[in-house]
């Protein structure tokens, strides 16, 4: 079956009296994991997306937006498929995007986040809910990981937030690892 993710659009909804509709700028519900080194506490995993893997497939990322991504970090992550858990979600990116079995995960820590994205017009903000899970890597070995170009543990608060793609400085800071300004 062809996966849909969710990442929600607006619609009209007009024979619901009171129901809200997904808002103007739409509605992510996404999964992250912020897999710790063994023994440097707030070194985190990262990666640099590799712009030839799947990343449509295995994060729900379509290419303007992974090249959008660059040479910046990004935490294993992706929406979650439509009707799927967020645990199951977080098993499915250790396998799809790091290669590895699970790993044992506390959370998921959710977190709501409004935010207007430049040059929208719409009078709702973005919404995303986030599902954040915390880790332990087994140890100080990286994954080789078909989809990144390279996977790396930063120190997050030596790391300025601008290093991190797609807002994900804004992840780690809400589960209390904030990024350099």
């Amino acid at each position: 079956m062809e996966r849909r993710y969710a990442r929600f659009h607006r619609a009209p909804l007009t024979d619901h009296p009171g129901a809200s509709e997904v808002p103007d700028n739409g509605m992510c519900l996404s999964v992250f994991l912020v897999l710790e080194h063994p023994e440097r506490a707030g070194s985190v995993l990262v990666g640099q997306v590799d712009p030839t893997g799947p990343w449509w497939e295995v994060g729900a990322i379509d290419p303007k937006r992974v090249a959008a991504a660059g040479e910046r970090w990004m935490l294993p992550s992706c929406q979650l498929v439509l009707f799927e858990s967020p645990a199951d979600a977080a098993r499915r990116i250790q396998e799809e995007q790091l290669g590895a079995p699970p790993i044992p995960l506390e959370g998921p820590f959710v977190f709501s986040d409004p935010s207007l994205r430049p040059g929208s017009s719409g009078k709702d903000p973005h919404w995303d809910l986030h599902f954040v899970y915390r880790g332990r890597w087994g140890s100080g070995q990286l994954p080789k990981a078909r989809v990144w170009k390279r996977l790396e543990f930063v120190d997050v608060a030596r790391t300025a937030r601008d290093r991190f793609a797609r807002d994900q400085g804004d992840v780690l800071e809400l589960v209390g690892l904030r990024p350099k300004d």
